[in-house]
Parts: C-alpha cells; sequence; structure tokens
C-alpha cells in the first residue's frame, strides 16, 4: 500500500533530518476505530491519526532513548500538533540492528 500524504510528509522529513539506514512506518489508524480523539476524530483506515514508526539510523549513535524520541518529536513538531494523535517509535542505531 502506498502512502499517504500525511505519512508522505513524516517520511520525507525524517530522511531529512537522520539520513535512516533503514525506515518502517505503518499507518495502525484501523486499530483505533471507534475512538475519538480531541476534535471529536474519529480513527478509520488511512486515516493517519495513528503510525509505528521503525527508523535505523547512524544520527543516534550516542544518545539515549528519551533522546531519541524527542529529536524525532521536534522534527514531526507540527504533524504531532495536528493530523497524528499518536506515534510509536523504535528508533535504533545500525549496531544495535546487529
Amino acid at each position: 500500500m502506498s502512502d499517504g500524504p500525511v505519512a508522505a510528509l513524516i517520511r520525507e522529513k525524517l530522511t531529512t533530518a537522520f539520513a535512516p539506514q533503514r525506515i518502517e512506518l505503518e499507518d495502525d489508524s484501523w486499530k483505533h476505530a471507534g475512538h475519538h480523539h480531541e476534535g471529536g476524530m474519529d480513527a478509520k483506515d488511512g486515516g493517519e491519526s495513528h503510525f509505528q514508526l521503525t527508523i535505523v539510523s547512524s544520527a543516534f549513535e550516542g544518545q539515549g532513548r528519551v533522546a531519541r524520541q524527542r529529536a524525532i518529536n521536534n522534527v514531526l513538531r507540527d504533524e504531532l500538533a495536528g493530523p497524528v494523535h499518536a506515534l510509536a517509535v523504535r528508533a535504533m542505531t545500525p549496531a544495535e540492528v546487529g
């Protein structure tokens, strides 16, 4: 399945900021159907409101889990303030992947 506009923007921003060796972004909005969020939004398949992210980048070397999450949240500040309600992050260095 191809990315929607929000996922494409997230992928573009993360690629520019972290030059990842691997990036996987999954739209999990369909799993939250029926959940009401701020503004009355109802999550649905393709709704681009809930994502799971796995990102592998050398940029994370020397950073702990919280610092990595903060760096990603900073890059995606606008998306997290708007259309994205939840982002589950797994950020690793190439060495951590093995």
